[in-house]
Protein backbone atom coordinates (compact mmCIF):
# COMPACT_ATOMS: atom_id res chain seq x y z
CA UNK A 1 0.00 0.00 0.00
CA UNK A 2 1.42 3.37 -1.00
CA UNK A 3 0.42 6.99 -0.70
CA UNK A 4 -0.09 6.98 -4.46
CA UNK A 5 -2.65 4.18 -4.11
CA UNK A 6 -4.57 6.20 -1.54
CA UNK A 7 -4.43 9.31 -3.72
CA UNK A 8 -5.73 7.33 -6.69
CA UNK A 9 -8.55 5.84 -4.63
CA UNK A 10 -9.59 9.22 -3.23
CA UNK A 11 -9.44 10.94 -6.61
CA UNK A 12 -11.85 8.35 -8.02
CA UNK A 13 -14.38 8.27 -5.20
CA UNK A 14 -14.41 12.02 -4.60
CA UNK A 15 -15.16 12.59 -8.29
CA UNK A 16 -18.49 10.80 -7.80
CA UNK A 17 -21.17 13.43 -7.05
CA UNK A 18 -23.00 11.25 -4.53
CA UNK A 19 -19.88 10.51 -2.52
CA UNK A 20 -18.77 14.13 -2.59
CA UNK A 21 -22.18 15.40 -1.47
CA UNK A 22 -22.45 12.97 1.44
CA UNK A 23 -18.99 13.88 2.68
CA UNK A 24 -19.77 17.57 2.38
CA UNK A 25 -23.06 17.37 4.28
CA UNK A 26 -22.33 14.67 6.88
CA UNK A 27 -20.60 16.93 9.44
CA UNK A 28 -23.96 18.67 9.92
CA UNK A 29 -25.16 15.53 11.74
CA UNK A 30 -22.77 16.36 14.58
CA UNK A 31 -21.41 12.82 14.96
CA UNK A 32 -17.95 12.18 16.38
CA UNK A 33 -17.17 8.86 14.66
CA UNK A 34 -18.75 8.47 11.21
CA UNK A 35 -17.66 6.92 7.93
CA UNK A 36 -19.05 6.50 4.44
CA UNK A 37 -18.31 2.87 3.61
CA UNK A 38 -18.62 -0.18 1.40
CA UNK A 39 -20.35 -0.35 -1.99
CA UNK A 40 -20.59 3.33 -2.79
CA UNK A 41 -16.79 3.40 -2.53
CA UNK A 42 -15.44 0.17 -4.03
CA UNK A 43 -18.16 -0.01 -6.69
CA UNK A 44 -17.40 3.58 -7.67
CA UNK A 45 -13.81 2.46 -8.28
CA UNK A 46 -15.03 -0.46 -10.39
CA UNK A 47 -17.22 1.86 -12.44
CA UNK A 48 -14.27 4.12 -13.09
CA UNK A 49 -12.01 1.21 -14.06
CA UNK A 50 -14.59 -0.18 -16.49
CA UNK A 51 -15.74 3.12 -17.99
CA UNK A 52 -19.26 2.90 -16.59
CA UNK A 53 -21.23 6.02 -15.64
CA UNK A 54 -21.09 7.08 -11.98
CA UNK A 55 -23.66 5.29 -9.87
CA UNK A 56 -23.98 2.21 -12.09
CA UNK A 57 -25.00 -0.81 -10.01
CA UNK A 58 -24.84 1.07 -6.70
CA UNK A 59 -27.94 0.37 -4.62
CA UNK A 60 -27.26 2.56 -1.60
CA UNK A 61 -24.61 4.39 0.38
CA UNK A 62 -23.67 2.85 3.72
CA UNK A 63 -23.06 5.40 6.46
CA UNK A 64 -21.67 4.10 9.78
CA UNK A 65 -21.46 5.88 13.09
CA UNK A 66 -20.84 5.07 16.75
CA UNK A 67 -21.72 6.85 19.96
CA UNK A 68 -22.31 5.73 23.56
CA UNK A 69 -26.12 5.66 23.35
CA UNK A 70 -27.04 2.25 21.93
CA UNK A 71 -30.81 2.69 22.13
CA UNK A 72 -32.97 2.36 19.03
CA UNK A 73 -34.44 5.80 19.68
CA UNK A 74 -30.99 7.39 19.43
CA UNK A 75 -30.19 5.52 16.22
CA UNK A 76 -33.57 6.37 14.73
CA UNK A 77 -33.09 10.06 15.50
CA UNK A 78 -29.92 10.10 13.38
CA UNK A 79 -31.65 8.11 10.62
CA UNK A 80 -34.44 10.69 10.51
CA UNK A 81 -32.03 13.63 10.39
CA UNK A 82 -30.07 11.89 7.68
CA UNK A 83 -33.21 11.29 5.63
CA UNK A 84 -33.75 15.04 5.52
CA UNK A 85 -30.10 15.83 4.87
CA UNK A 86 -29.57 13.27 2.09
CA UNK A 87 -33.09 12.83 0.76
CA UNK A 88 -32.37 14.40 -2.64
CA UNK A 89 -29.53 12.00 -3.54
CA UNK A 90 -29.99 9.39 -6.28
CA UNK A 91 -29.50 6.47 -3.87
CA UNK A 92 -30.67 6.03 -0.28
CA UNK A 93 -28.12 6.69 2.45
CA UNK A 94 -28.36 3.73 4.84
CA UNK A 95 -27.40 5.06 8.27
CA UNK A 96 -26.47 2.44 10.87
CA UNK A 97 -25.12 2.76 14.40
CA UNK A 98 -22.47 0.07 14.52
CA UNK A 99 -22.62 -0.25 18.30
CA UNK A 100 -26.06 -1.85 17.79
CA UNK A 101 -25.24 -4.31 14.99
CA UNK A 102 -24.69 -7.25 17.34
CA UNK A 103 -28.32 -6.92 18.48
CA UNK A 104 -29.75 -7.88 15.05
CA UNK A 105 -26.94 -9.45 13.02
CA UNK A 106 -27.68 -13.08 13.94
CA UNK A 107 -31.36 -12.77 13.01
CA UNK A 108 -30.47 -11.33 9.61
CA UNK A 109 -27.38 -13.30 8.64
CA UNK A 110 -27.52 -16.46 10.73
CA UNK A 111 -24.35 -16.00 12.78
CA UNK A 112 -23.73 -13.92 15.92
CA UNK A 113 -21.63 -10.76 15.80
CA UNK A 114 -19.56 -9.39 18.67
CA UNK A 115 -20.20 -5.80 19.71
CA UNK A 116 -18.19 -3.46 17.51
CA UNK A 117 -15.91 -1.08 19.40
CA UNK A 118 -15.91 1.54 16.66
CA UNK A 119 -16.57 2.00 12.95
CA UNK A 120 -13.15 0.65 11.98
CA UNK A 121 -14.00 -2.60 13.78
CA UNK A 122 -17.18 -2.86 11.70
CA UNK A 123 -15.41 -2.11 8.42
CA UNK A 124 -12.87 -4.83 9.26
CA UNK A 125 -15.76 -7.31 9.31
CA UNK A 126 -17.14 -6.83 5.80
CA UNK A 127 -17.71 -9.99 3.75
CA UNK A 128 -14.94 -9.34 1.20
CA UNK A 129 -11.55 -7.66 1.36
CA UNK A 130 -12.49 -5.30 -1.49
CA UNK A 131 -15.35 -3.93 0.66
CA UNK A 132 -13.16 -2.84 3.56
CA UNK A 133 -13.00 0.90 2.99
CA UNK A 134 -14.24 3.94 4.84
CA UNK A 135 -13.94 7.64 4.09
CA UNK A 136 -14.63 10.47 6.51
CA UNK A 137 -13.54 14.09 6.79
CA UNK A 138 -11.56 15.76 9.55
CA UNK A 139 -12.34 19.01 11.34
CA UNK A 140 -10.90 20.96 8.40
CA UNK A 141 -13.02 19.10 5.87
CA UNK A 142 -10.09 17.07 4.54
CA UNK A 143 -10.93 13.49 3.52
CA UNK A 144 -9.40 10.58 5.39
CA UNK A 145 -9.42 6.93 4.29
CA UNK A 146 -9.51 3.75 6.35
CA UNK A 147 -8.21 0.87 4.22
CA UNK A 148 -7.08 -2.00 6.49
CA UNK A 149 -6.14 -4.31 3.60
CA UNK A 150 -4.75 -1.76 1.20
CA UNK A 151 -5.90 -1.21 -2.38
CA UNK A 152 -4.56 -4.13 -4.41
CA UNK A 153 -7.83 -6.07 -4.59
CA UNK A 154 -10.08 -3.15 -5.47
CA UNK A 155 -7.82 -1.95 -8.28
CA UNK A 156 -7.36 -5.51 -9.56
CA UNK A 157 -11.16 -6.00 -9.42
CA UNK A 158 -10.64 -9.07 -7.23
CA UNK A 159 -13.28 -10.28 -4.78
CA UNK A 160 -11.61 -12.17 -1.96
CA UNK A 161 -13.47 -13.58 1.08
CA UNK A 162 -12.90 -12.00 4.46
CA UNK A 163 -13.64 -14.75 6.96
CA UNK A 164 -13.70 -12.53 10.03
CA UNK A 165 -17.49 -12.46 10.48
CA UNK A 166 -19.80 -12.79 7.46
CA UNK A 167 -20.81 -16.39 6.69
CA UNK A 168 -20.25 -18.15 3.39
CA UNK A 169 -23.75 -17.58 2.01
CA UNK A 170 -23.43 -13.82 2.50
CA UNK A 171 -20.09 -13.69 0.68
CA UNK A 172 -21.26 -15.88 -2.20
CA UNK A 173 -24.58 -14.11 -2.76
CA UNK A 174 -22.96 -10.69 -2.82
CA UNK A 175 -20.10 -11.83 -5.00
CA UNK A 176 -22.58 -13.30 -7.49
CA UNK A 177 -24.50 -10.04 -7.70
CA UNK A 178 -21.34 -8.01 -8.17
CA UNK A 179 -20.03 -10.36 -10.85
CA UNK A 180 -23.29 -10.01 -12.78
CA UNK A 181 -23.01 -6.22 -12.68
CA UNK A 182 -19.24 -6.01 -13.28
CA UNK A 183 -18.36 -9.05 -15.47
CA UNK A 184 -14.63 -8.33 -15.32
CA UNK A 185 -14.38 -9.24 -11.65
CA UNK A 186 -12.26 -12.14 -10.45
CA UNK A 187 -14.21 -13.87 -7.66
CA UNK A 188 -12.14 -16.11 -5.43
CA UNK A 189 -13.86 -19.08 -3.77
CA UNK A 190 -14.84 -19.10 -0.13
CA UNK A 191 -12.26 -20.71 2.10
CA UNK A 192 -13.25 -19.33 5.48
CA UNK A 193 -9.86 -17.75 6.08
CA UNK A 194 -9.13 -14.21 7.07
CA UNK A 195 -7.22 -12.07 4.55
CA UNK A 196 -4.25 -11.98 6.89
CA UNK A 197 -3.48 -15.56 5.90
CA UNK A 198 -2.88 -14.51 2.31
CA UNK A 199 -0.12 -11.92 1.75
CA UNK A 200 -1.64 -11.04 -1.63
CA UNK A 201 -4.70 -9.62 0.14
CA UNK A 202 -2.89 -6.43 1.06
Amino acid sequence: MTARDEERFLSIVLADPTVATILERAPALGLSDWWLTAGVLFQTVWNDLTGRPPGTGIRDADFFHVDPDTSWDAEDAVIRRGAELFGDLPVPVEIRKEARVHLWYADRFGTPAPPFRDCADAIDSFAAVCCCYGVTVDADGEPRVYAPHGYADVFAMTVRPNGRLAPRHVYESRAARWAAQWPGLTVLPWDGNTPGSDPAAG
